[in-house]
């Protein structure tokens, strides 16, 4: 046996890690302990928000105006106009180089484009706030390019607000992932995201938890209008988590929802989109809310310790233990990626790392990312 590994057992002076094997043993089992609580309890804060209820009428009984914000969108822009009856999307372009504004017209969407962008503005609150002084509806409803819906939603997700007499209503489409990047890492992502996020206090009135989707955020314009809209929160990068504290700071009927049989989103396309894409704000949304934040960067304490405590269950040679332990990020990460896909998750925890400590890097010391052209 090599010097390191007997001294791993029996705890010799002169070991540099000063662990004995029932020391390695013990503090696994805090660990694993960490990552079960920290893992049901994430996908139980997930499935606490509740479903969307169908509607069986389609055509929406209330005046509504769907406003998509659109910035190089030509591959999906078609895709979500056509999710909803013609006449009733305002696709607002946010200075696109590509044929987005041609292709929502052809598909019936009007079109505006955004105002010049400001210094200290973000290109999509900015577009959105656009489109809502551009329009007098009753509702307004804002869905990001990427994603698509049931023929029923809109009218679901109408008549569920006028029962709940919500002036808010966010809903968590479901994710489609096509390319291998995205298969790994986005389940782990919202796993993660979950941790923090209680299901049920962002649908109670008497919580100051906080937090809305911006892919699909409908409004009652009059609380719309009240809280400053869009137009309020447009310099930040985590502008539907901004909004949501807003709503929920002037007492405003704030529901989370689930559909995911009628809400659909391809979120990032590939590695790149990823790695930008939560550079940019993964960092940001955990300061936002240093209650969620500090659940998330507990969490994900236990989830990183698991590697190197796994490496040494098996230097100090305690095999039951160590293979146990090395499925539980597969077992407790199954729900979110269904079927086979968990067996990925070992990989998806530590590739995230890098990006969530890259995101941390580029807030902290103000480097621009590149998002859709545009440094953010």
């Amino acid at each position: 046996m090599l010097w390191w590994q007997q001294s791993l057992l029996d705890g010799s002076p002169g070991d540099p890690w000063m662990l004995d094997a029932e020391t390695v043993l013990i503090v696994s089992a805090v660990v694993a302990l960490g990552m079960i609580v920290a893992l049901i309890r994430s996908r139980r804060n997930y499935m606490q928000l509740p479903e969307l209820p169908r509607t069986d009428f389609r055509e929406p009984p209330q005046d509504v105006i769907v406003i998509v914000p659109a910035r190089n969108e030509e591959a999906n822009i078609a895709r979500v106009v056509s999710s909803f009856p013609a006449g009733w999307v305002l696709v607002v372009d946010d200075d696109s180089t590509d044929g987005t504004a041609m292709i929502a017209k052809q598909n019936t969407a009007e079109v505006i484009f955004a105002p010049r962008l400001q210094k200290g503005l973000m290109g999509k609150p900015n577009a959105c706030a656009a489109g809502a002084k551009a329009t007098g509806s009753d509702w307004i409803l804002f869905v990001d390019a990427d994603t698509w819906y049931a023929p029923e939603f809109l009218c679901s997700l109408l008549d569920y607000a006028e029962r709940e007499q919500a002036d808010l209503v966010s809903v968590f489409p479901h994710q489609v992932t096509k390319s291998f990047w995205e298969k790994v890492l986005m389940p782990y992502a919202f796993a993660l995201l979950f941790c923090g996020i209680n299901g049920k206090s962002m649908n109670d009135p008497a919580s100051s938890d906080a937090m809305a989707n911006g892919q699909c955020m409908l409004f009652r314009r009059k609380f719309y209008d009240f809280i400053g809209g869009h137009g309020a929160v447009a310099s930040s990068v985590i502008e539907d988590a901004e909004i949501a504290h807003r709503a929920k700071r002037h007492h405003g009927q704030v529901r989370v929802l689930r559909a995911e049989k009628m809400a659909f989103v391809r979120m990032y396309a590939g590695f790149g989109e990823i790695w930008n894409g939560f550079s940019k704000n993964s960092f940001r949304f955990l300061q936002n809310d240093q209650k969620m934040g500090l659940q998330v960067f507990l969490s994900s304490m236990f989830i990183l310790s698991w590697l190197p405590l796994l490496v040494m269950l098996a230097l100090t040679e305690q095999w039951i233990p160590a293979a146990l332990f090395a499925i539980l990020p597969t077992l407790l990460l199954a729900p979110w990626y269904g079927s086979v896909g968990s067996i990925f998750a070992p990989l998806a925890i530590y590739a995230f790392q890098l990006i969530a400590l890259n995101g941390m890097v580029t807030t902290l010391f103000g480097v621009k990312v590149n998002w859709k052209g545009r440094p953010v």
